[in-house]
């Protein structure tokens, strides 16, 4: 299948903009299969697909948090030395075609809606031995398909769930980075920072070069699987950071000496030195080569939408974070004190749009969030995201008001009401607590021309 970089204006054919939204409706349908950890369905669909994937060289990147930083950063640095990367960014926040990229440069409307029809094909081949595969089990096929006909340098590929057995573990691309393990998903990973750091681990195969940011128990789980396969570890101290502003920070990366990140929070100098051992590892593996200066250029450039990403709406600042576990709203904390002396009038409260899905720790996100002295007055507006998972708006409120009951909260069920009524408080605006909230806010105050997908005609 060929296939081209051709982008949203390429859909406005009718039956081609119609053929686009049969193919989002059929990996949506997919959905109803759930999450079915294991390899086999995967296998089979490269297999019967070609085993693209076997032409394609890379890193599979893993962890509780950060992993997406990880390839924004690593993916920017590629770009800037003029390395073809594909990368792999998930969830989607606004379409589908966000998960597949090259270039920074989502997969255009017509390309994407062919590699669906060819992995639903190979899934009626495979049915009868292995079962219906999953919607990220087709969506990972059609990325590694997509990249292999598109030739790229390298693929930057972001471990879904866990890693020993989520569907890109399919794939071993040489280089295998862990960024960090913390307690998230124990429904399907296990219930302990060790037993979990042991199925992300697993992606760390003979032959790879590796690199983690984990620390305590995770790392020592880590480093016995890099020692059982005979993989050389890079192990990542978090470099210190040396200044922090509205964009982002410097920091002191080893080698690069100081160094501008362009992604907010000081959690993200971690991620850069992930990323850069990633392409330490790339350049050792002979896979791609990034000198200095490129990385430099590229890290200061680096975009990852809907984390910690600052948006001017109406006059007003307005922060999105997906802070989905409490690792990621301990993060989010520590930056709303670092980032609010720029966000607006730093005597008004801040107003926290929130929203969550009910398997999410829930308690362990507020009490992470309150750490934040920056939310010592804020105004909390529970809502509900999307989704069979979702949390009521009602019982998110709940769980405010017995943490913190002197806080002014305020239900409101439709995330987009939500969404609007935050823009009328007197300070600047923090939404977070689930992507599927972050999307819909990117939605509605992001226009993308990259991502607008096809409209589709009334029958």
């Amino acid at each position: 299948m060929t296939s081209s970089l051709r982008g949203p204006d390429a859909m406005a054919d009718p039956a081609a903009a119609r053929a686009y939204h049969a193919a989002v409706r059929a990996l949506e349908q997919r959905g109803r299969f759930g999450i079915r950890l294991g390899l086999g369905r995967t296998r089979a669909l490269l297999h019967v697909l070609g085993d693209p994937q076997l032409a394609v060289r890379g890193a599979l990147v893993g962890g509780t948090n950060g992993k997406g930083s990880v390839l924004a950063l690593a993916g920017s640095a590629l770009r800037a030395a003029g390395v073809r990367a594909g990368t792999t960014p998930k969830p989607h926040l606004v379409s589908y075609r966000e998960r597949m990229e090259i270039d920074g440069r989502p997969i255009d409307p017509v390309t994407f809606a062919g590699l669906v029809g060819d992995a639903l094909e190979a899934a009626d081949r495979i049915e009868r031995r292995h079962g219906q595969p999953t919607e990220f089990e087709l969506l990972t096929a059609m990325l590694f398909r997509w990249f292999a006909d598109e030739g790229v340098a390298v693929a930057l590929i972001e471990v879904g769930l866990g890693g020993r057995l989520d569907a890109t573990h399919a794939w071993d691309g040489g280089v295998a980075a862990i960024t960090n393990v913390a307690l998230d998903h124990q429904a399907w990973l296990g219930n302990t920072v060790e037993a979990i750091a042991r199925e992300k681990a697993a992606i760390i195969e003979r032959g790879d070069l590796a690199a983690t940011g984990a620390t305590g128990p995770a790392l020592a789980v880590i480093r016995r699987r890099a020692r059982r396969v005979g993989a050389p570890l890079t192990e990542v101290a978090p470099p210190a950071v040396l200044a922090v502003d509205r964009d982002g920070l410097q920091v002191d990366l080893g080698a690069l000496g100081p160094t501008r990140i362009s992604l907010r929070g000081r959690h993200q100098a971690q991620n850069a030195a992930v990323a850069d051992a990633v392409l330490d590892a790339l350049g050792a593996a002979g896979i791609a080569s990034v000198e200095a200066e490129a990385r430099r250029r590229g890290y200061a450039a680096a975009t990852w939408p809907g984390r910690l990403e600052l948006l001017r709406v109406r006059d007003k600042d307005i922060l999105l974070d997906g802070a989905h576990n409490p690792a990621g709203a301990a993060a989010l904390s520590a930056a709303l004190d670092d980032l609010r002396p720029f966000l607006g009038d730093p005597e008004a409260p801040l107003t926290l749009v929130h929203g969550s899905m009910s398997d999410k720790d829930v308690d362990g996100i507020i009490a992470a969030l309150l750490e934040a002295k920056a939310l010592d007055r804020v105004r909390v507006i529970a809502t509900q995201v999307p989704g069979e998972r979702a949390m009521p708006a009602g019982e998110l409120a709940r769980h405010w008001r017995v943490r913190r009951p002197e806080i002014e909260v305020t239900v409101i069920a439709d995330a987009g009401t939500a969404l609007e009524r935050s823009l009328g408080g007197p300070g600047s605006v923090v939404v977070a607590g689930s992507l599927y909230l972050v999307g819909e806010a990117r939605r509605r105050w992001v226009d993308d021309p990259l991502l607008r997908d096809p409209e589709e005609a009334d029958a």
